[in-house]
C-alpha cells in the first residue's frame, strides 16, 4: 500500500443539534437530498449508457470518522468518457454523480494552484493535468505516499509546509532599498525555473530520503532556498552565508542521494536535483581556505 493512515483514530464529537432546527425539518432535508442522490445517480446512468466510451476508476477511500470506512479500500466508479476529460474531471464526476462523500482538494483547474496532486497509476501527478486518455485502465487514484492520510484523497501538508517555510523562502535585506532593485536578464533566466513550485509536495512524496527522514528539508524546500540564494538582489555575503548554514545542516542538501525522482514526477518540469547540486558545489565553495 502507498499511503500511510494514521494508526490511532479518536472518535468522532458528538453532533448537536442545530438551533431553530426541528426534527421534522431534519427528516425533510434528508429526503430531499436523497431524493436528489438519485436523481443524480440515475443520470449518470443515463449518461453512462449513452457515452461512446468510458473509464474505470478506482478511488482509494478511507475515513477514520465512519465505521465502516476506517479500513482503507478501493471503490470502483464508471465514468462516461469525453475528449479533453482529466483525471480531476472524472473525480469530480463520481462524487458529483455517484458518492458526495468522496473527498478530495482542487482549486484552480489550471496547474497553477498544486492541490491536486495525487498519486495516479503509480506516479505522483497533478491530477488537473493528467489526461485520462494517457491513462491506462483501470485509472488507480491514491492520496500521495509517505503522509498521513486525512480522508480518502487528503493528505496532511503540514509538514510540508513546515519545511517549506524552515528555508526563509523571502528577502532578508534590512536595508530599504532607495531606488527600484534591478536584476539582470541572465540572473532572471538562472533562477527562472526554480520560480515556478506551486508547493504541490509531488516531489517531496517522491523522495525515499525524505520517506525515511522527517527532517529532511526536501526537493522542494531545497529549490526554494535556490531561488533566493541565487538571486543577485539579495547581495549581502551575511544573508548568502546564513542560507547556506541553514543548506548544509545535517537533514539539508547533503542527504540527496541524487536518485532524479523530484525532477521526474515535477509537473512544472523544475530541475530540482539540478539545483541540489548546484547548491553543494556552493557550500563547498564557502568552506575552502586557502593559506
Amino acid at each position: 500500500m502507498s499511503t500511510q493512515v494514521p494508526e490511532t483514530e479518536t472518535e468522532a464529537e458528538t453532533e448537536t443539534e442545530p438551533a431553530g432546527e426541528s426534527h421534522q425539518e431534519r427528516r425533510m432535508a434528508d429526503k430531499a437530498a436523497k431524493r436528489e442522490y438519485r436523481e443524480s445517480e440515475k443520470k449518470a446512468e443515463d449518461e453512462l449508457r449513452a457515452a461512446e466510451e468510458s473509464v474505470h476508476l478506482k478511488v482509494f477511500r478511507y475515513d477514520p470518522e465512519v465505521e465502516d470506512k476506517q479500513e482503507p479500500r478501493f471503490d470502483d466508479f464508471y465514468v462516461p468518457y469525453t475528449k479533453g476529460m482529466t483525471v480531476l474531471d472524472a473525480l469530480m464526476y463520481a462524487r458529483d454523480h455517484y458518492d458526495s462523500s468522496l473527498t478530495f482538494r482542487h482549486s484552480c483547474r489550471q496547474a497553477v494552484c498544486g492541490s491536486d496532486a495525487m498519486f495516479v497509476n503509480g506516479r505522483q501527478r497533478l491530477c488537473c493535468k493528467t489526461q485520462l486518455s494517457e491513462m491506462a485502465e483501470p485509472v488507480r487514484i491514491e492520496p500521495l505516499p509517505h503522509q498521513d492520510v486525512v480522508k480518502d484523497l487528503v493528505v496532511d501538508m503540514e509538514h510540508f509546509y513546515d519545511q517549506m517555510h524552515a528555508v526563509e523562502p523571502y528577502f532578508q535585506s534590512e536595508d530599504v532599498p532607495s531606488e527600484e532593485q534591478r536584476q539582470s536578464r541572465e540572473n532572471r533566466e538562472k533562477i527562472k525555473m526554480s520560480t515556478r513550485c506551486i508547493w504541490c509536495g509531488a516531489c517531496m512524496s517522491s523522495c525515499n530520503v525524505a520517506a525515511g527522514d522527517n527532517e529532511y528539508l526536501g526537493p522542494a524546500a531545497i529549490n526554494k532556498a535556490y531561488r533566493f540564494y541565487m538571486d543577485e538582489r539579495e547581495d549581502e555575503e551575511e544573508l548568502k552565508e546564513h542560507r547556506l548554514r541553514i543548506l548544509e545542516q545535517e537533514h539539508g542538501v547533503w542527504r540527496c542521494q541524487t536518485q532524479f525522482s523530484c525532477t521526474e514526477v515535477c509537473p512544472k518540469d523544475i530541475p530540482l536535483t539540478e539545483h541540489i547540486q548546484e547548491l553543494k558545489r556552493e557550500a563547498v565553495k564557502n568552506n575552502l581556505k586557502f593559506w
